[in-house]
């Protein structure tokens, strides 16, 4: 059983003819809105590669807030744990290059009330070896809270530290499992723009100081992973990307799912850099997301 503690959002997604430099307006080609939210994705993503998932975390009593959990619904996702405060949905901002590059504005909304009783309440519920899912756009505190919970009752926990910020670096060690792309690995290293080589010493000493798993994904270039001090690497699908919002959330719920389900760790590692590829041929975070069959098709 997986818990995701985490952001309910709804996307505004519009494209533009290229991302805006500072202070410039630019035309854009089309506007589309998704339910999102790092926390909600990452449900989403662990129901698609057939785990069965709570969410926890909250949304606004309005219109937004309905259209935010259609998907997860739909996809039998246990939203018992939701809460519905009167702050309104949280909402990301969102500009799509023809690329697939983006660039985002969270606005919190209802995310922002999320606490540390919350937490309790989302860890009470879980059992030994169950696994936690947890990322930063709820208040810092509530996921602390719940890292110390999941190690009081043996859940095992996995962080995405995304959006990266200070609290994240503080924090992204106290989980046991901790997930970031190759910036924000950098960033809670402290070291500035890392080479291969100086990243997989990093993750070494790291791992070394504390046991930690630690999963950096690479982009095209894959991911790569320190586990019980044997690295790994795992390669995606070779593909033209339409937007890469989706991709991170997917891997991270196609990776707990799979290790949920008993999956080997390299197995687990590839199924979901292969689930973050296929995330990148859709536009929109919660529409992207793979089903089971087409991953495991590519695997």
């Amino acid at each position: 059983m997986i818990t995701v503690f985490g952001s309910i959002n709804m996307d505004l997604i519009a494209t533009p003819e290229r991302l805006p430099r500072p202070g410039e307006t630019v035309m854009g080609t089309s506007f589309t809105t998704a339910a999102g939210g790092k926390g909600a994705n990452q449900a989403l993503a662990a129901r698609r590669a057939g785990a069965m998932v709570r969410m926890a975390g909250a949304v606004g009593d309005d219109r937004l807030g309905s259209q935010a959990l259609a998907l997860l619904a739909d996809a039998a996702v246990d939203l018992n744990a939701v809460r519905y405060p009167a702050e309104a949905t949280g909402t990301a901002h969102i500009l799509v290059a023809p690329d697939g590059e983006n660039m985002i504005v969270v606005v919190p909304g209802a995310n922002g009330t999320v606490s540390d009783e919350d937490a309790k309440r989302a860890i009470a519920a879980m059992s030994r070896g169950d696994y936690l899912m947890l990322q930063f756009e709820i208040p810092t505190t509530a996921i602390e809270a719940a890292l110390a919970a999941a190690k009081q009752k043996g859940v095992i926990s996995i962080i995405n530290i995304a959006p990266f910020n200070a609290e994240a670096k503080r924090l992204g060690g106290a989980a046991d499992i901790l997930v970031a792309n190759e910036t924000e690995f950098d960033l809670f290293a402290g070291k500035g723009e890392l080479s291969d080589e100086e990243r997989e010493a990093v993750m070494r000493r790291i791992h070394g100081e504390n046991g930690q798993t630690i999963i950096v994904t690479l982009g095209a270039d894959g991911v790569v992973a320190i586990r019980k001090n044997e690295i790994y690497r795992a390669a995606g699908l070779k593909i033209e990307p339409v937007d890469t919002v989706g991709a991170g959330d997917t891997f991270c719920g196609y990776l707990a799912a799979s290790l949920d389900a008993g999956l080997g760790f390299k197995d687990a590692l590839r199924r979901a850099a292969v689930a973050g590829s296929l995330a990148c041929l859709k536009p929109g975070a919660q529409p992207s997301i793979p089903f089971a069959n087409a991953v495991d098709a590519e695997v």
